[in-house]
C-alpha cells in the first residue's frame, strides 16, 4: 500500500482556505482518499459540534500533558485556548495510505514542515489586500478592530507564502478549487 501524504492548506483569514478544504473533501476522486485532520482544542464545544467529529475537546490539563509528551504535530495557544493537531491520528491515516489535509495557520504549517519535510504546503491568498478586507468585512462576524488585526496578521502571513510549495490565488472560488484539484492530482500521483 502506498503511504499517504500530509497536505497543508494555509493562508490569511478570509482567503478561502477553509472553504477550499471543505469542498475538496467532498469532491469526486478526493472524498475518502484525502481526509480531514481533526484538531484538538481546549475551547468549549459550540452548538452542534461533536467530540471526535468536529474537534477533540480536551481539558487544559490534558492538552498540556499532551504538549509535554510530544503528542501534537503542531499546536498553539490562541487567546485563552489551545489548538493542536494530534500526531497519533495523522500517523495512523498515513500508514493506511490516506492523505491528511490540514487547514492551519502559517506558524502551524512551519512546525509541520519541520517534522514532516515532505508535507505538501499550499498557500491560499486573495489577489489583493483590498479584496481580503472586503471579504472580512462582508462576513459580518468581525468588528472593525478585529478586521484591522486580521489584516495586520495577513500582511505578515503573506510574506511567508514563498516558503510553500504552491500558492493559489483565490480570485474566483471555482477556479481556485479546480487549480487545487489539478495540483493534487499531479502531486499525489
Amino acid at each position: 500500500m502506498k503511504k499517504g501524504r500530509v497536505i497543508i492548506l494555509s493562508g490569511p483569514s478570509g482567503a478561502g482556505k477553509t472553504t477550499l478544504h471543505d469542498l475538496l473533501l467532498k469532491a469526486p476522486g478526493f472524498a475518502g482518499r484525502v481526509i480531514r485532520s481533526i484538531s484538538a482544542t481546549t475551547r468549549a464545544p459550540r452548538s452542534g459540534e461533536r467530540q471526535g467529529r468536529d474537534y477533540f475537546f480536551l481539558s487544559r490539563a490534558m492538552f498540556e500533558h499532551k504538549i509535554r509528551t510530544g503528542q501534537f504535530l503542531e499546536w498553539m495557544r490562541v487567546f485563552d485556548n489551545y489548538y493542536g493537531t494530534p500526531l497519533k491520528h495523522v500517523r495512523l491515516a498515513l500508514k493506511q495510505g490516506k492523505h491528511v489535509l490540514l487547514c492551519i495557520d502559517v506558524k502551524g504549517a512551519a512546525e509541520v514542515k519541520k517534522k514532516i519535510p515532505d508535507a505538501l504546503g499550499i498557500f491560499v491568498r486573495t489577489p489583493t489586500l483590498a479584496e481580503l478586507r472586503r471579504r472580512l468585512q462582508g462576513r459580518g462576524t468581525d468588528t472593525q478592530k478585529s478586521v484591522a488585526l486580521r489584516l495586520k496578521t495577513a500582511r505578515r502571513e503573506l510574506k511567508e507564502a514563498r516558503r510553500y510549495d504552491h500558492v493559489i490565488v483565490n480570485d474566483r472560488l471555482p477556479s481556485a478549487l479546480a487549480e487545487l484539484k489539478s495540483l493534487l492530482v499531479k502531486e499525489l500521483a
